[in-house]
């Protein structure tokens, strides 16, 4: 069945994380995505190892190429631009995450190739955007958690900051990228152009703190770091269990924490006024939590759930992630999948959580060999065997 987005062609000139999430996602949803390397290398990632498939791929470079064909070209020749140039007169979409400026001395920019293709979507990925004071620093996903505020947020309240565990900023840039991307092809069928996209992962990192921003924003309080509890809802954290377990509690309304306190045999509670309510709770919450701390601490983890469950307040285990893959919700989802490389290899990857009804998500392509469609993709250029060997023995592919 064809895809959402059959018929988009995809330039990908992106590497590690950001700009190749935004292109994966873009070839799970049905489009032709070609991965631009460069000759003899390819994506810093695919060193990234170990842990790295049998032929020594590495499985960070797996996690976010899947689908696409990959081309090498050295666009720092004359030979590779006009490769480049040509690919993008008959692409829609052109994604990259050179430093600002850093393809216009190749007239790979959007000025040149727009004018050789209106319609062409062109989209940069960078750390800071195109303007402004810091734009000419690079991004790296682990300063700008620190920037951004999120590790201010991050880590217990009585420790230093932390980072989230993977690279958010960059994983959350690559899907605003790809939502503008999409846009920016509907608006296309508008107007019949295409237009540019300035992408930062700094920008990103800010917007994504939700609602931690808008509590700065409306009530001008730096907001502290809460460990694993909530900043607006209350009792919302993780708390321990008997025999070194733990839960994650997730009452989220007044009716929920009536029923908890039933539970413990304590229903004055939910009717205490410090208690009564979420903001009353959120206000003595110093008193409520090791109230409850000390009733969590009699029973298993494994005891409370199933209880937590039958009187409706939302709880939940902390998985390691080898137990979160053999839940039977995330088997019964596909979210994990395997396919076999042309020489037979197993490639395990995580599925694509989209789920369209009428153009579901495809695999067609596990993720490609270094330089492993060039010859096909020259050749659908117009290139003859002559030519693609030329261009080999020039290095310029």
């Amino acid at each position: 069945m064809a895809g959402a987005l059959q018929g988009i062609k995809v330039l990908d000139l992106s590497r590690v994380l950001a700009g190749p999430w935004a292109g994966q996602l873009l070839a799970d949803l049905g489009a032709d995505v070609i991965k631009l390397e460069r000759p003899g290398s390819g994506d810093d990632t695919r060193q990234w190892a170990p842990p790295a498939l049998e032929d020594g791929t590495a499985a960070y470079f797996l996690c976010t190429n899947r689908g696409k064909r990959s081309l090498t070209v050295d666009i720092a020749t004359p030979a590779g631009q006009e490769v480049v140039r040509r690919l993008a007169e008959e692409a829609d979409v052109l994604l990259e995450n050179y430093k600002v400026g850093g393809l216009a001395k190749y007239g790979l920019d959007y000025a040149a190739l727009s004018a050789l293709n209106p319609r062409l979507v062109y989209c940069s990925v960078t750390g800071f955007g195109q303007d402004g004071p810091y734009s000419a620093l690079p991004g790296y996903d682990y300063i700008l958690q620190g920037m951004s505020g999120l590790m201010s947020i991050t880590g217990p309240s009585d420790g230093e900051p932390h980072k989230v565990g993977v690279a958010v900023t960059d994983v959350f840039t690559g899907l605003y990228a790809a939502n503008a991307v999409m846009a920016a092809l509907l608006a296309r069928d508008r107007t019949g152009r295409g237009q540019y996209i300035d992408m930062a992962l700094f920008d990103c990192a800010v917007a994504m703190l939700a609602n931690v921003n808008s509590n700065w924003l409306v009530g001008g309080r730096v907001p502290p770091r809460l460990g694993n509890a909530h900043a607006n809802i209350v009792p919302y954290q993780v708390f321990a269990c008997a025999g070194g377990s733990h839960l994650i509690l997730a009452c989220g309304n007044d009716r929920q924490f009536a029923a908890l306190a039933e539970c413990f045999g304590h229903p004055e509670w939910a009717k205490d006024a410090r208690f009564a309510t979420n903001p009353a709770r959120v206000r003595h919450r110093d008193i409520l939590v090791p109230l409850l701390a000390a009733e969590f601490a009699r029973q298993h983890r494994d005891e409370w759930l199933p209880l937590l469950d039958r009187i409706g307040v939302p709880g939940g285990p902390i998985n390691t992630v080898d137990e979160a893959f053999a839940d039977p919700q995330i088997k019964h989802r596909g979210l994990e999948v395997h396919m076999p490389d042309a020489a037979g290899l197993d490639v395990p990857m995580v599925g694509c959580p989209i789920k369209l009804s009428e153009t579901p998500v495809t695999y067609a392509r596990v993720p490609p060999k270094l330089g492993e469609h060039t010859d096909a993709i020259l050749a659908e250029l117009g290139y003859d065997a002559v030519s693609i060997a030329q261009l080999r023995h020039e290095n310029v592919i």
